[in-house]
Order: C-alpha cells, then structure tokens, then sequence
C-alpha cells in the first residue's frame, strides 16, 4: 500500500467504482451526477450517488449516501473517499459532508475526479478547524 494506505490498483478501482455509480444518480434539477466509493479499513467498498429533491434540503449527496451505506452495514474504519463526477476539474465535498465524513472518519484520504484531472487531498487539509465530539463536553 502506498503511504496513504491507498495503493495503485485499489486507487484504480475505486476510481472505476465512483464513475459507475455515478451512473446512477438522481440528479433532476440540477444535472450535476456524482458517484462516490468509500474504502473500509477491511477491503470492502461502498457506493453512492446523489439523490435530488424538489425540496432543496431534502437532497443527499454521493459522499453521504455511501457513509451511511457503509455505517448502516456496520463498517468503522475508512481508508479512503472517491467523489466522481463529469466536470472538467474535480469536486471536493460539501461542507456538510465533510463534517459527516470527519465525524467518522478523520484520517480518510479525498480522491476528487473530474473528466480531466484527479486531486488527492486529506480530509483534515479540507477542513482544518473541524467541530468534534470534544467541542460536545
């Protein structure tokens, strides 16, 4: 594995797994498709896309859906996160689904993918000053 616990051939294969879910995203209104691979600790792999609503609130994005796929099968531990979609450069999550994913998995790597490039970032370099559980007590 590489030094961020993702090696080449897993990075690829997330990557594949991203842009096919993509293919199944709900987006209506604004178009915009994103598919979304998290790796477990374990090997297991875990998709999602973004699912649209008329009521702008209600809409949950790729990144989401697969955290709470994966959490709902009772997986813990993530290694990494990749956002696919078609735009020319990559997407970086939301701000609300980085906090999600830092809430459960602070030390992910973020694999973002555009049509054209591929950024790697760590999740704590895209939200430096995160709100924790500590901040509960």
């Amino acid at each position: 594995m590489g030094e961020s616990g993702v090696d080449a051939v897993d990075r690829d294969a997330l990557i594949a797994a991203a842009r096919e879910a993509r293919r199944h995203a709900c987006a209506p209104f604004s178009g915009f498709h994103v598919g979304a691979a998290l790796l477990s600790r374990d090997g297991v792999v875990y998709t999602g896309v973004n699912v649209e609503s008329s009521s702008y609130g209600g809409t949950i994005c790729a990144e989401r859906t697969a955290l709470v796929k994966a959490l709902s099968e009772g997986a813990r531990d993530f290694v990494a996160i990749v956002v696919a979609t078609d735009a020319g450069r990559p997407t970086m999550p939301c701000g609300i689904c980085r906090q999600l994913l830092y809430d459960y998995a602070p030390g992910l790597e973020v694999i973002a993918v555009g049509a054209d490039e591929v950024m790697t970032i760590s999740l704590s370099e895209l939200l430096p000053h995160p709100f924790t559980r500590g901040d509960l007590e």
